[in-house]
């Protein structure tokens, strides 16, 4: 049993990668740090595999596909990405285009891929990670919101068409709120509620994804702000996640 992991050399993907070596998966981890994958090698006593590539290129995407396709992976992670805060005029450009290159482009060019390697062989798990940032607006951070969003619809309407081919590929979304990682240092923001373990939501997830749930949302706070959002205009919710996001303000 194989798995393959991007954005795999710290946080959520460092942890899932951890949660699946107690199952007894062989690893495949993938990262632009290749310094950052040699030293969190060492942590692993399974068979592990590390490959540094910048999944913001596309080339970057089917030469990291083309490397391993032959191998007999049963899991693949999509969880590189990162956040950019600021108001949309002040942002830098080309940080947003390598945003949604890598959040947008590259988990989209790799689902692709190994999705029809799956469905042909009729077996495999799929995982997106996005963000609860996935289910609404984000003023001062509106590229990563809408790079979320677009996972988490891919991922929707993906795992419908496999259901109405009765196929047996999983294909599902984790959308976490606030987790302990350095996400909130490269995107230049300070979390306004207490922020989820990594440990711990790599643990629920990896449970979820077994179990075949379509979208995973950890912790019980982010539960009840999904389902308050669908009773609360979106004009409204637009302008408490600005409220929100400014407070991320450092």
């Amino acid at each position: 049993m194989k798995a393959l992991i991007t954005g795999a050399s710290s946080g959520i993907g460092l942890a899932m990668a951890k949660e699946l070596e107690k199952q007894g998966y062989e690893l495949i981890l993938v990262a632009r740090d290749k310094k950052k994958l040699n030293k969190i090698k060492k942590e692993f006593k399974t068979k592990v595999e590390i490959l540094s590539y910048d999944l913001s290129s596309t080339f970057h995407c089917m030469k990291l596909y083309d490397k391993v396709k032959n191998e007999d992976i049963e899991i693949l992670i999509n969880n590189a990405g990162f956040g950019i805060f600021g108001k949309f005029e002040e942002t830098n450009l080309n940080k947003e285009i390598d945003l949604i290159d890598t959040n947008i482009k590259a988990v989209h060019t790799l689902t692709k891929l190994f999705y029809k390697d799956f469905k042909e062989k009729n077996k495999g798990y799929i995982l997106n990670v996005a963000s609860s940032a996935a289910f609404l607006p984000g003023p001062l951070m509106s590229t990563y919101y809408a790079s979320k969003a677009y996972v988490l619809r891919l991922t929707q309407a993906l795992y419908e068409e496999l259901r109405v081919d009765h196929s047996n590929v999983y294909l599902g979304c984790l959308c976490p709120g606030p987790v302990d990682t350095n996400f909130n240092t490269v995107a230049g923001v300070e979390f306004s509620v207490k922020p989820l373990s990594a440990e711990m939501v790599a643990k629920y997830t990896i449970k979820k994804m077994f179990q075949r749930k379509w979208v995973i949302i950890p912790g019980k706070l982010m539960k009840v702000t999904f389902y308050a959002e669908h009773l609360v205009p979106t004009k409204i919710l637009i302008r408490f996640a600005y409220k929100i996001q400014k407070k991320k303000d450092k």
